[in-house]
This record gives structure tokens, C-alpha cells and sequence, in this order.
């Protein structure tokens, strides 16, 4: 099964909801055969209409050999209901179209209904994204941007071209957004925006710290929590702010504002400047507790110190309890603890002094000497606590969904 790299692959909150999916004609009509993998890996229903332009270059039975049930071919194919072009806006949640070529683009904007999909779509009163692809000039034309103008304003959500070479060789904007894009961009039409409104920053990955300029002191952490927290808290309507480490960034949508830093200092700095117009704060960054003395800009040589040498190293900034202690009223904080412990019930005490020293609402721990979980893992295994004594112990499961659920949580409190 297809995987697009971000950190939904392979959650179990979208099960059995209801998508469709338009496909016009274009070079990159392929590209939506990955997205259709990537949301039946999900357990998500999915079905498609395809344009005469597009069974031109890819066929109504791919489709349906991957699993999208109905497959609809046009408005008058033999052996269509004769109400297939209502059964989108009757069934589905949420309608994506990608590619999305400049005639449909015009025909969604300004209500035409003269083939299956823009019927569907007329008819259709649920969420709408969609992606367009065509040659850059093409996108570029005062009449494409009009329609694509017209379509936001009615609340369509556009997942705008990249940049880069179109397939006749012009370079410029106009190629279909990465899948990566266009497949949250469907799973937050399908999630509660109950965190709409909402400004969230989050810290993920880890922090390095170098000794000379070269090499540096840090952990193995992927960064792969954090940015499935920021990645909820998007996907459910925030507008989310990340301050990342070398690793993670990579994960996040590109609607989410990034902060990249390398030392812990440079991400105490980035978090504490934002932090003041946030309504809740994520500190899921694996952070270096202490910095080595820096030697210098030159590579350390070896035959310097043939009996070895020693380093001294000094304590970093306490990001989390630092900006929990400064908050403004209102604002929630929900802070990580990385422990050892033999097991599960042995981490309680260690997440309720975590809780209580750095003043945070709500604490989230995990084993980082289980391997099922904690740094590099695509799972974990936690125990929450929160200031009002309420405590639980979750079993392993996706990063994905552990972040569903503290989302959760910290709305409540």
C-alpha cells in the first residue's frame, strides 16, 4: 500500500468516513491513484468520477481495481443510474478534485453542470478541496486566477500548484501540489474543526548542540510526535506555529509556520518570542538538557589528544518550564517526558512529578527504553496525567492517533 510520508498514513481516526474523488484530465491524473492508496490504507470509502478527458489517460477499472466503489464514467454511460450525478452529496463527507484542469476549474466556479463531475459537484453541500494542474501560463491567465479566486471565496479549499517543470517543459507554477498536501488537505475536510480559531505552537525533533563545527551532541528523536501533534491540531482547524529541530519539519504540511533551529537555546528563543499570542503550547522537542563547550569552528583533530580529552558542559535553557511559569491567563500547556522504567505503571510517579515541577495542565510520558515506542517508533505507549488528577495509561498505538487523543484532551481542559 502506497505511503506518503506524513504522519496519518496509517491512523484510525478516518475509518468508514465517506470521501470522493474528481479526476480531470491531466499528465498528473497517475498521481491520483497514489492518493486513492493512501486513504483506503486508511479505511476510508472512496469513490470517483473520472472526466472523458481523463480516461484518457487513465481507465475507470484502475480505479475500481483499488478499491473506489462507484467509479463513475460520465453523465450518459451505459448503466449509470440515472441519479448518480446526486449520489456524491447524498453519501460522501467530502469532495476532492486533483487534478483539477482550467475547465473545471471554470465550470466549478460558475456553476455548470453539463458533465457528471461539475453536476456532482453543484449538487454536492459538504467540503470541497481542490487541487489544480495545468501548464504554468495556463495558471497564470487572469480568467484561471478569477475562477480559483471565486471558489475560495465560496469556501472552497485550494491546494494551490507547485513550482516547478510542467510535462511540455515549461517551468513555472502550475504542476499538482505534492500528494502529501492534498491528502491532509482531505483528511481535515473530514475532521472536526473544533480547534478552529485556535493558535497552537508546537516544539518537535530534537536539538543539537556542537562541540566543534562539525559535530555535535543530541538524541536519536525523528521529531515524528511533535509533528503528528501539529499535524492534528491543523488537520482540526488551528493555526499552528512549529519551532523544529533538525528532524521533523520535513512532516508538516506547508500551511503550518515553520521555525527551524539547531540548539536548544535557538529554540527556547523562537518558542518564547511566539509564545505570548498562543493559546496552548505542544512541548514535544526532545530537548538537550546540557550544551558542550564549543572548541571551535575547525574539526577536532584527534592527533591533538591522543590520551583523549574532556569536555565541559553547561545546563540549557528549561523551555517548558520556563514558558509554562509566563504564561498569559488562558493559555494550556501540554508538555513531553522521555523516561526509563521497567514498566508502564513505574512511569505514573515519574509523569506526575514532571507535571508538578514544570506547572504544566497536562503531561504526556513514554518509555524511550521500550523500542515498541518512544524515539524513532511510529508508535507509543503513554501515561497522561493532567492538574485536575485525572490519570490514564494508553496501550501502544499510532503516534497519529496518541496525538488525536491529547488534542482531545487539552480541549477539555
Amino acid at each position: 500500500m502506497t505511503s506518503l510520508g506524513t504522519t496519518f498514513d496509517a491512523s484510525r481516526r478516518f475509518a468508514n468516513k465517506r470521501l470522493h474523488l474528481g479526476v480531470c484530465g491531466s499528465v498528473a491524473c497517475y498521481k491520483a491513484l497514489d492518493l486513492l492508496r493512501a486513504w483506503r490504507r486508511l479505511d476510508i470509502h472512496v469513490s470517483a468520477t473520472l472526466t472523458d478527458a481523463a480516461q484518457r489517460f487513465v481507465t475507470p477499472m484502475l480505479f475500481e481495481s483499488l478499491g473506489a466503489v462507484p467509479v463513475y464514467r460520465g453523465m450518459f454511460a451505459p448503466g449509470e443510474d440515472v441519479f448518480a450525478h446526486l449520489e456524491p452529496g447524498q453519501c460522501a463527507q467530502a469532495m476532492v478534485v486533483a487534478p483539477a484542469s482550467a475547465d473545471a476549474l471554470a465550470r466549478l466556479a460558475h456553476g455548470a453542470a453539463s458533465d457528471m463531475l461539475s453536476a456532482q459537484a453543484l449538487a454536492f453541500g459538504g467540503p470541497l478541496v481542490v487541487a489544480p494542474a495545468m501548464n504554468p501560463r495556463m495558471w497564470a491567465h487572469p480568467a484561471v486566477q478569477a475562477n480559483a479566486a471565486l471558489l475560495r471565496e465560496r469556501g472552497a479549499r485550494l491546494v494551490t500548484p507547485d513550482c516547478g517543470e510542467a510535462a511540455c517543459g515549461d517551468t513555472g507554477y502550475g504542476r499538482l501540489a505534492e500528494p502529501s498536501e492534498i491528502f491532509l488537505a482531505a483528511l481535515r475536510a473530514l475532521s472536526p474543526q473544533d480547534m478552529a480559531g485556535r493558535r497552537v505552537l508546537v516544539t518537535l525533533g530534537p536539538t543539537r548542540e556542537p562541540w566543534d563545527g562539525f559535530r555535535f551532541w543530541s538524541n536519536p528523536s525523528s521529531g515524528l510526535m511533535g509533528a503528528a501533534i501539529a499535524v492534528c491540531a491543523f488537520l482540526r482547524g488551528a493555526e499552528v506555529t512549529a519551532v523544529c529541530g533538525p528532524c521533523g519539519a520535513e512532516l508538516l504540511p506547508r500551511d503550518v509556520t515553520r521555525h527551524s533551529v539547531c540548539r536548544a537555546k535557538e529554540m527556547f528563543e523562537a518558542a518564547r518570542d511566539v509564545w505570548p499570542q498562543m493559546d496552548m503550547g505542544v512541548f514535544a522537542a526532545a530537548v538537550a538538557d546540557f550544551s558542550p563547550q564549543y572548541i571551535g569552528a575547525e574539526k577536532f583533530k584527534k592527533n591533538g589528544s591522543p590520551d583523549g580529552f574532556s569536555i565541559d558542559f553547561h545546563l540549557n535553557p528549561d523551555i517548558l518550564q520556563t514558558l509554562a511559569r509566563t504564561r498569559n491567563p488562558g493559555q494550556k500547556v501540554l508538555g513531553f517526558a522521555a523516561e526509563t522504567a521497567p514498566d508502564m505503571q513505574a512511569l505514573l510517579p515519574l509523569a506526575r512529578a514532571k507535571l508538578k515541577s514544570k506547572k504544566t495542565d497536562l503531561m504526556a510520558a513514554n518509555r524511550v527504553n521500550d523500542r515498541s515506542g518512544g524515539f524513532c517508533a511510529p508508535t507509543n505507549s503513554m501515561v497522561v496525567v493532567d492538574a485536575h488528577g485525572r490519570e490514564e495509561l494508553w496501550p501502544l498505538q499510532n503516534k497519529a492517533d496518541v496525538a488525536w487523543d491529547l488534542c482531545s484532551w487539552l480541549l477539555q481542559l
